[in-house]
């Protein structure tokens, strides 16, 4: 029964989301409020909520600064120089911006953390696709695709957690993959090429030979800007992101102290502060309510069990004939998999199960972690909504949750394929 409100909340969830039936927000907080309830959990709704509101919470204070402090650079005209140079090196060629950017987002994500990947390539990026009137469905596509890709490296969360869950080193784990993982990052910049292509082609030769690169800067935003101050904006800026690459302080630490020297540097005045917050507080706001109600969502199917119900269910259903291809099945529905069971709760959860009954098959369990690792919140971590970067994603794009995941799921679940075949070829992956 629990495990069955389980999948009810989740099929719900994604259905009023992708139908733009409610908001994010208004779904994450009323659906597993009104399934719990249904399911007996009343009474327990507000620690559920609460201990999930807690684990969230710095996520939702990093995100509230971070769009603050990227707000008053951009306000400063921080990026407008950055922008000219990536317009001059990429032109106004749709198929290398977006070329560009799945590049630029696989670097950053060579840290491991989607909200800095993100935070990023979007900011950086966003001006460009908004210049040339490129889709930001697009930009949010390449970048969870680059990203969900890099995120299987060895020393990603998915990655450790599996090896953990075995208590086997993570290089046995990982090296095998290394043909499969780089034929998913060639992969990727094919889908981008393509991407790209779709984009000249929906632009047309005329329009993009019509826009002229220099930027035309509104007589409001020239008043903010403070060229003067470029050296110091971009020095911050990189010292913010390499003691976030560091781990030396907390994210959200870090963009509380960046956002207070970035605003006291360009606007001493304390009226011109309060103005510059105010402009972002909207933004800001917004998509914190949406991080918010995610931790909300998330306390209420761990708390009340319904994940460790909907584990045991899945593992049952595998019947004996298809024992053997356990690591097969893992593979295929590693992907999807990331949009029902956080990765604690897979990787600890139903994947040691998985293991164990391939074992039973004469399998060795490693097949499984690999084929784990191929999908499971590494391609599928940017479109799932049990994870806070996605709607981190959401909030810098300004995409719709919905649109998002219709574009990206469908090719988030090919690279993997393409990856799982890849695994089989080599015999990274045996059944």
């Amino acid at each position: 029964m629990l495990a069955l409100l389980g999948f009810i909340t989740i099929a719900l969830l994604l259905i009023v989301i992708m139908t733009k039936k409610l908001s994010p927000t208004v779904a994450l907080i009323v659906i597993p409020t009104i399934t719990a309830t249904i399911g007996g959990f009343g009474k327990d709704l507000g620690k559920f909520m609460t201990d999930g509101i807690k684990n969230i919470s710095t996520v939702g204070t990093m995100f509230i600064f971070a769009i603050l402090f990227f707000g008053i650079l951009t306000d400063a005209g921080t990026f407008d120089p950055i922008i000219n140079k990536i317009l001059k090196v990429v032109g106004k060629d749709p198929i290398k911006i977006v070329m560009g950017s799945a590049i630029l987002a696989m670097l950053v994500h060579l840290d491991g953390s989607g909200a800095v990947t993100f935070l990023v390539t979007i900011p950086a990026m966003i001006p460009l696709y908004d210049k040339l009137g490129m889709r930001r469905t697009t930009l949010a596509c390449i970048a969870a695709l680059s990203a969900g890709t890099m995120n299987m490296l060895p020393w990603g969360g998915p990655t450790l957690r599996a090896a953990t869950a075995l208590e086997m080193p993570v290089t046995q784990l990982f090296n095998p993959l290394v043909p499969a993982f780089i034929g998913g990052v060639i992969f990727i910049l094919l889908v981008a090429y393509w991407l790209g292509k779709k984009e000249k082609k929906r632009l047309g030769n005329i329009v993009l030979e019509d826009i002229n690169v220099e930027r035309n800067i509104a007589e409001d935003k020239l008043a903010l800007a403070r060229p003067k101050m470029f050296p110091i904006n971009l020095m911050l800026i990189i010292v913010s992101i390499g003691v976030l690459i560091s781990g030396k302080l907390p994210p959200h630490i870090i963009f509380m102290i960046a956002f207070s020297i970035s605003i006291v540097v360009n606007y001493p005045n304390v009226k011109a502060q309060r103005d510059r917050v105010d402009a972002h507080a909207k933004a800001a706001l917004m998509m914190a309510s949406i991080l918010f109600a995610a931790g909300g969502f998330i306390g209420i199917v761990k708390g009340s069990g319904m994940i460790t119900e909907m584990s045991n269910v899945v593992v049952k259903a595998i019947p004996n004939s298809l024992g053997k291809q356990i690591p097969l099945i893992t593979g295929i529905f590693s992907m999807p998999a990331s949009l029902l069971f956080d990765p604690d709760s897979f990787y600890f959860g139903v994947m040691p199960v998985l293991s164990s009954a391939a074992k039973g098959f004469g399998i060795d369990a490693v097949n499984v972690a690999r084929a784990s690792i191929l999908g499971q919140m590494t391609t599928g971590f940017p479109v799932s909504p049990l994870t806070g970067s996605t709607f981190l994603l959401m909030g810098l794009t300004g995409v719709d949750l919905g649109e998002h995941q219709k574009k990206t799921i469908p090719l988030a679940f090919l690279t993997t394929i393409v990856m799982l075949i890849i695994a089989i070829i080599t015999g990274a992956i045996v059944m």
